[in-house]
């Protein structure tokens, strides 16, 4: 509904340009998704060297469950920067969420083993997963927000798309530097100090977009109108209350997401690797090259969203992804061949699902508490959901019910629809309806 929208462009005029303004943006979040993947595809080797037992599976099992800590932080990072962003601004919040990330990420760069200082090597790499989770918990949804108060009119997915793909830049860059890292180190130099390089990556490159977001514009009061004192913390959290629906909405949409995402980035890989023992080169490998298609789909994703409107786009692309997430049933045994079409397959099914659930999550609320509500649903949907999904899908493998992880995905995806759809007619989508 035409009245209902509620975002203006800023980039204009003498102030930033979109390139470059989406480019400090996107650059960012590529950086985080960068950092917070290489954990997950480096499990299999953080696991022997800080949750020794002897036994490969469950040492690395152990190493995903501190991954799906890491989500647990993701809603207090929301609810406490979150409510930040909205009362004093977007822009100090996303150079808080970059910062922390660097120095997250070279601390475990840098960390001992357990060999070296016992439980405490542990104890540190879950403090610097949890901060992590502090702030991806916030990024994402930042970002989100911030891009659909800074699209213009009739651009907002084509926008959301770019920033997409530079979360699957983020994505693939962390898959092709481990390739590149296992590739050149030898693999017992790998397990003992070879992983670390890929976490100093990440930290550097971090800097370098943190220095870029410096001259990114405010939106919260873009038109001008700022009060005199920032919004109370109990008005955000009324206005978020008052859109309760939504909110939950915005749960499921992020949920069916990060579950696909999330078993097609971390959960198979290792899969192959641990389960089935593939080789670790070429798991790297196809994860890249299938990661590089889904980025390459976003552009088109983004243009047919706002050329047949984002909410008809989203719903039919959602209700896709139920049939097609069963092909994970298809690698039960060990086959590179298989393993291949897997992860090729499901490349545009993420293509679709990743390309639009931020846009549609970031309409569903207003500016006032738009990324304390977008960043609360999104730590939910992503740590209850989507943190879980590796550990869930190799769970199930062992259990021998591998059938019921499929049908767990296929059940958030239609829940997802079925609360967007009420409320779409309840005129609550303000982009793009």
């Amino acid at each position: 509904m035409a009245s209902l929208i509620d975002r203006t462009s800023v980039v204009t005029g003498n102030s930033l340009s979109h390139r470059r303004a989406l480019l400090a943006l996107g650059g960012g979040n590529a950086v985080e998704w960068y950092d917070w993947m290489v954990y997950g595809l480096l499990a299999s080797y953080i696991g022997p060297l800080y949750f020794p037992s002897g036994n490969s599976v469950s040492e690395t099992m152990s190493a995903l469950a501190v991954f799906a800590v890491g989500f647990a932080a993701r809603p207090l990072g929301a609810i406490v920067f979150g409510t930040l962003a909205d009362r004093i601004g977007r822009r100090a919040v996303m150079l808080f969420s970059i910062g922390t990330m660097v120095l997250s990420s070279l601390a475990i760069a840098l960390l001992p083993t357990h060999a070296s200082i016992g439980v405490w090597a542990g104890v540190i790499l879950l403090v610097s997963r949890i901060l992590q989770g502090l702030s991806t918990g916030i990024e994402a949804p930042l970002n989100s927000a911030y891009i659909v108060e800074l699209a213009p009119e009739g651009k907002t997915a084509r926008f959301g798309s770019v920033i997409s793909v530079y979360v699957q830049a983020g994505i693939v860059g962390a898959s092709l530097v481990c390739f590149l890292t296992t590739s050149v180190v030898a693999p017992d130099a790998m397990a003992s100090w070879g992983w670390r390089i890929p976490f100093a990556v990440g930290a550097v490159g971090g800097l370098i977009f943190l220095w870029m977001r410096r001259a990114l514009p405010e939106t919260l009061h873009a038109d001008g109108d700022k009060p005199a004192e920032p919004a109370r913390v109990g008005q955000v959290w009324a206005e978020v209350w008052r859109h309760r629906l939504a909110l939950l909405t915005i749960i499921f949409v992020v949920a069916g997401a990060q579950a696909l995402n999330y078993t097609w980035a971390t959960g198979l890989p290792n899969l192959a690797r641990t389960v089935h023992h593939e080789n670790p080169d070429t798991v790297f490998l196809v994860s890249t090259i299938a990661g590089i298609g889904v980025a390459a789909l976003y552009p088109l994703v983004g243009r047919l969203a706002d050329h047949n409107r984002i909410s008809r786009t989203f719903i039919v692309s959602r209700l896709a992804v139920v049939p097609l997430i069963f092909i994970v049933l298809a690698y039960q045994q060990p086959g590179m061949a298989v393993f291949t079409v897997v992860m090729l397959v499901g490349a545009p099914v993420l293509a679709f699902t990743m390309g639009l659930y931020n846009t549609v999550a970031a309409t569903l609320m207003p500016t006032s508490c738009r990324v304390t509500g977008v960043g609360l649903g999104y730590a939910i949907g992503v740590a209850g959901f989507g943190g879980t999904a590796p550990y869930l899908l190799l769970w199930l493998q062992d259990l021998g019910a591998a059938w019921a992880f499929p049908v767990y995905g296929a059940v958030l995806c239609l829940l997802s629809v079925l609360l967007y759809v009420l409320v779409l007619r309840r005129g609550a989508v303000r982009v793009g309806n």
